[in-house]
């Protein structure tokens, strides 16, 4: 592999913590997950859980315009206004994200009926996010641990975060 100088020189800049792959760099054409979003009543609220206790950093907020693409594709109505954060996981830029809507209720998931979709994330500390999770009062499915299809063994536990979104979180040991 040939390295230019102004690669080098650009590798070394960066910080330790950048993300890995950010979007521009994915191939035109290719399969790519670019992100997960989740609406939520209250940003700051999310963001002590999402930035503080799992470890994401936040990339950006921006206030979302009347014409954003947002309200149509999560049928929020014209009255609401949104602020959009995009965070940045340790391998990659703006691959989770956060939608404040203000202005009109989210609806509750019913805490009895099946859960239809869930974020699946490798947490750094699995053992201290799962106490700073249960500090917060929020629901927690019991951690259990299991063996990837690979052989290896890891933790893994889910939580419903304020707004009723389920979350599970892994590590391998």
């Amino acid at each position: 592999m040939r390295w230019s100088l102004l690669t080098v020189l650009l590798t070394l800049m960066l910080p330790a913590s950048a993300p890995a792959a950010v979007a521009d760099e994915i191939p035109p054409g290719a399969l790519h997950l670019k992100r997960q979003t989740l609406l939520v009543a209250d940003l700051e609220r999310s963001l002590a859980i999402y930035r503080d206790i799992l470890g994401f950093t936040v990339a950006r907020i921006t206030e979302s315009s009347p014409e954003s693409y947002s309200y149509p594709v999560f049928n929020v109505p014209a009255e609401a206004t949104l602020r959009f954060a995009t965070l940045d996981s340790d391998t990659e830029g703006r691959q989770f994200a956060l939608t404040e809507v203000r202005g009109a209720a989210l609806p509750r998931p019913d805490p009895d009926a099946i859960r239809t979709s869930t974020p699946v994330i490798q947490v750094r500390d699995f053992d201290a996010v799962l106490a700073a999770l249960r500090d917060t009062g929020l629901e927690i499915v019991e951690p259990t641990t299991a063996r990837s299809a690979d052989g290896r063994l890891f933790k893994e536990m889910a939580f419903i975060d304020p707004d009723g979104h389920l979350v599970v979180l892994y590590e391998f040991e």
